[in-house]
C-alpha cells in the first residue's frame, strides 16, 4: 500500500501526531509520501512584511488565494524553505528517512501557468490577471518511486513548475490529490475538523463515506469554504487513480492511523459520476 499524507497549514494542526504515525507505517514497511500546505505560514509572513495577504471566490464558490508576485516571493521562502524543512527534520528525528521536495524539483509537478483567473467581487463576475498559480497536469512518479523504493519517504511541496520554467504557486491539496492519482495510492487529507460536517458547525454531524454520487453530491453540498476545495481534491485524486480519499482530524489521537482504520470522511472511487457505456 502507498498511503500519501497531506497535513494542513492551518493554525490550529499540530502535526506532532502525523509524524509519529508516519514513523509507525514506515517501520511497518508501507510506501508513504507526505505533501504539505502552509497558508498559515505564508499569511503570518506577509503580515510582518507589512503585506495584505488576499483570499478570492471563484464562480463555483471556492475560496483560494490570489498570488501575486510579491506573495509568489513569500512562498517560495517559507514552504520549500522553513516549513518543508523544519516537518523533514522532525520526521527525521522520529526515525524517518525524509527527503524534502518542490514541485521544481526534477519537475516533480508540472502544469500550465494561469494568466488569469475568474473572481466573483461584490456579487459580480471578474477576470484578475497578475496570478502567479498554475494547474498541475503533470507529477513525475518515477522520480517518487525511485525515491520509496531507495527507502526514503518524500515529504512535498509547491511551489509546482509552469511549462513556461517559472515556480508558480499551486494548492497544496489539489497537489496531494495529482500525487496520490499518480501512484494509485490512498489520500489521507488532514485538517483542523473531523471530516466534512453536514453542519459546520456542529462537529458530531460528521458524514462518515460517499461511496454514491448521490452521498458524493451531499459532501459536495455540506463543504463550505476552504473544505469545498478538499472536496474538489477528493474528486480530482479518485479521477487521476487513487484507490480512496479521506479528509479526518489532525488533532485526533494517531490521525493517520485513524483516518486509515475508518475515522473521517472517506470517499471512494464509486462515488464520481461514469458515463453509460454503450
Amino acid at each position: 500500500m502507498t498511503v500519501v499524507l497531506k497535513i494542513g497549514g492551518a493554525r490550529a494542526v499540530n502535526p506532532a501526531g502525523a509524524v509519529a504515525d508516519v514513523a509507525e507505517l514506515v517501520a511497518e514497511g508501507e510506501r508513504v509520501v507526505v505533501v504539505h500546505g502552509g497558508s498559515t505560514a505564508v499569511d503570518d509572513t506577509l503580515d510582518q512584511l507589512d503585506e495584505e495577504p488576499e483570499y478570492v471566490e471563484s464562480p463555483s464558490g471556492v475560496v483560494g488565494r490570489f498570488t501575486d508576485e510579491r506573495t509568489m516571493e513569500v512562498f517560495e521562502m517559507v514552504l520549500p524553505g522553513k516549513l518543508n524543512t523544519d516537518l523533514t527534520a522532525s520526521l527525521r528525528e522520529a526515525g524517518v528517512d525524509a527527503l524534502g521536495l518542490s514541485g521544481v524539483d526534477g519537475g516533480l509537478l508540472t502544469g500550465p501557468r494561469k494568466s488569469a483567473v475568474r473572481v466573483v467581487e461584490d456579487g459580480k463576475k471578474k477576470i484578475r490577471r497578475g496570478e502567479h498559480s498554475g494547474k498541475i497536469e503533470s507529477v513525475n512518479a518515477d522520480l517518487l518511486d525511485t525515491l520509496l523504493d531507495g527507502g526514503y519517504t518524500p515529504v512535498v511541496t509547491v511551489p509546482m513548475l509552469a511549462d513556461d520554467g517559472t515556480p508558480v504557486n499551486a494548492d497544496a491539496d489539489r497537489a496531494a490529490a495529482a500525487v496520490a492519482g499518480a501512484l494509485g495510492a490512498e489520500l489521507v487529507v488532514l485538517t483542523d475538523v473531523p471530516g466534512v460536517l453536514a453542519d459546520p458547525e456542529d462537529s458530531s454531524t460528521l458524514i462518515e463515506r460517499a461511496e454514491t454520487p448521490a452521498e458524493l453530491e451531499t459532501i459536495e453540498s455540506a463543504a463550505e469554504g476552504f473544505m469545498g476545495k478538499k472536496v474538489m481534491a477528493a474528486k480530482e485524486a479518485l479521477s487521476g487513480g487513487a484507490s480512496e480519499v479521506v479528509v479526518a482530524d489532525a488533532n485526533a489521537d494517531s490521525p493517520v492511523l485513524a483516518a486509515l482504520d475508518g475515522g473521517g470522511t472517506h470517499v471512494l472511487p464509486a462515488a464520481l459520476e461514469t458515463e453509460a457505456t454503450a
